[in-house]
């Protein structure tokens, strides 16, 4: 049994000067980038507040 390699199908996406490759790496690169300043400033919302109201943070010593 012999295989012959040279008609092998070739999967990788084929470049045909028309610039389709950039195009869809710039797009990949600016979604991520989307996607990493959303988590950023999910982050930074969630961070507490260092404005604190009423008691709210304090320790109250009660005893009984």
């Amino acid at each position: 049994m012999t295989i012959n390699i040279t008609n092998t199908p070739n999967f990788a996406p084929t470049n045909n000067g028309n610039g389709t490759h950039l195009e869809a790496a710039v797009k990949a690169k600016e979604l991520a980038e989307d996607k990493g300043e959303m988590a950023l400033q999910l982050i930074e919302n969630a961070a507490p507040s260092n404005n604190l109201v009423g008691n709210v943070g304090h320790n109250i010593n009660i005893k009984a």
